[in-house]
């Protein structure tokens, strides 16, 4: 090799050094890849700090605003409501099917006897009064038999003397003799009822209930001569 070759070897350029004897473009490669970790790191923090600063009820708080507001349709729920049924029981007038028998269990005379006569133009099947035995009572009691269609004509006496109690009879019947003879159905006359027509007896609201009308008062009329 010639020197002319050599001195053009010898004159190449060297890289360029920095402090220590350290290539320049190290160091600077360095500094780059530190800046932007550095630059990564703040992006990221305040990334972070944005998605803090979001409440998390702020979602729930849009989403009920958004369910009040009165532009959205209302549910209508509707609730049945059910009314009272009142049921009334009505008893039928029935005059047959039993004989009915008044005993005076009062202190006013005759008033079985004119009883008898009101029932008997009322048209139920009547036979003549009797007194009643023990003390007299203040209200009337209708008793009736073990025949065969004494309880609904009892029912139906009952509701004409103004809704007095109805109760089998028992035995000794309370009357004189101690029995119903023929009768099935027995009217114990008390003093609340007695001498009183079925017009001031009779409930005024029963006058339209089934089976009829309310019971024909008598107008006139002998009163049986055995009326107690």
């Amino acid at each position: 090799m010639s020197n002319e070759e050599s001195g053009l070897g010898a004159s190449r350029r060297t890289p360029r050094q920095g402090v220590g004897g350290s290539p320049v473009g190290s160091w600077l490669t360095i500094v780059l890849a530190v800046v932007a970790v550095v630059a990564g790191f703040l992006i990221l923090r305040n990334i972070t700090n944005d998605s803090s600063s979001i409440s998390p009820t702020d979602g729930a708080g849009d989403e009920q605003t958004e369910e009040s507001t009165p532009d959205d349709p209302l549910v209508d729920i509707s609730i049945p409501v059910t009314e009272a049924t009142t049921t009334t029981t009505t008893i039928v007038r029935t005059v047959e099917g039993a004989s009915v028998l008044v005993a005076n269990a009062n202190t006013v005379g005759g008033s079985a006897g004119t009883m008898t006569n009101t029932l008997q133009l009322a048209g139920y099947t009547v036979i003549d009064p009797v007194n009643a035995s023990g003390a007299n009572v203040t209200a009337s009691i209708v008793y009736y038999s073990a025949a065969e269609g004494a309880e609904a004509v009892a029912r139906s006496v009952a509701r004409d003397l103004g809704g007095v109690e109805v109760l089998p009879v028992s035995t000794p019947a309370p009357t004189a003799n101690g029995d119903l003879g023929e009768a099935g159905v027995l009217v114990l006359l008390g003093d609340d009822q007695a001498g009183k027509t079925l017009e001031e007896l009779a409930p005024a609201a029963d006058e339209s209930a089934a089976g009829g009308a309310a019971a024909p008062d008598p107008s006139g009329g002998d009163v049986p001569d055995t009326a107690p």
